[in-house]
């Protein structure tokens, strides 16, 4: 098995999912034992993340952290490195180029995941940042996949949702209110939709017209297969 490196902390609840996603989901691909896991929690200030989430400024401030905790993961044996978070991956290239190891990409992988199964418009819910960088746009291109944004005002909704995830303040009007949001994607004639923040999975939504995908899950399910492979 191969050492995974998790650089996590975006946020906390998001974190440890996605340990358990990877753990379970190894076993039940292979029995035999735990897959070996390394996870840097980085030690972020609340206000940084704040401003990331909810004004989708600061961004910039996220880069010594993220080359740490990279740096920091290889020196502690990770063979490859994984950031269950969208909106960082805007520092995807960064990362890559002070590590020698791989980086799994959560762009590329639902990019993947959703060209094998023949989806071709989806729409996204993320933070105001994965939205302003484009950062579907590119790999959607790639794959003849059109994309659908909500309208600004239901963004800056999903903005306060997300951070209200972060700090562990959620609650079921939080849920109610992103799936009145996933409503409207239905009106406009669109059955998929991408969770793209790692964080949303946790409120659990279910529609009953729309097929919703977390791409956390869909990071995890290529982690695992880079793990178990020989």
């Amino acid at each position: 098995m191969k050492t995974v490196g998790i650089i996590g902390g975006f946020g906390p609840e998001a974190t440890a999912e996605f340990y358990l996603e990877i753990v379970f989901g190894c076993y039940q691909k292979t029995k035999k034992n735990r897959p070996p896991v390394l996870i840097w929690n980085v030690p972020l200030e609340y206000k940084i993340e704040e401003d990331l989430i909810t004004k989708a400024t600061g961004e910039e401030r996220y880069i010594p952290y993220l080359i740490d905790a990279a740096k920091i993961l290889e020196k502690a044996g990770a063979d490859f490195l994984v950031m269950p978070c969208n909106s960082l991956h805007i520092f995807i290239e960064n990362i890559r180029g002070v590590v020698k190891i791989p980086v799994l990409n959560i762009t590329e992988e639902t990019a993947k995941f959703l060209k094998e199964r023949k989806i071709s418009k989806v729409g996204i819910l993320a933070t105001a940042t994965t939205i302003n960088q484009k950062l579907y746009k590119g790999v959607f291109k790639n794959e003849n996949i059109e994309q659908f944004l909500p309208a600004e005002f239901d963004q800056a909704k999903i903005g306060k949702i997300i951070n209200n995830v972060v700090l562990n303040k959620h609650d079921n009007k939080d849920k109610k209110e992103l799936l009145k949001i996933i409503d409207k994607f239905d009106k406009n004639d669109v059955k998929d939709i991408i969770l793209a923040c790692t964080d949303l999975q946790l409120l659990k939504p279910k529609h009953i017209k729309i097929k919703i995908y977390d791409t956390m899950k869909i990071l995890a399910d290529a982690a695992i297969r880079e793990i178990l492979k020989k």
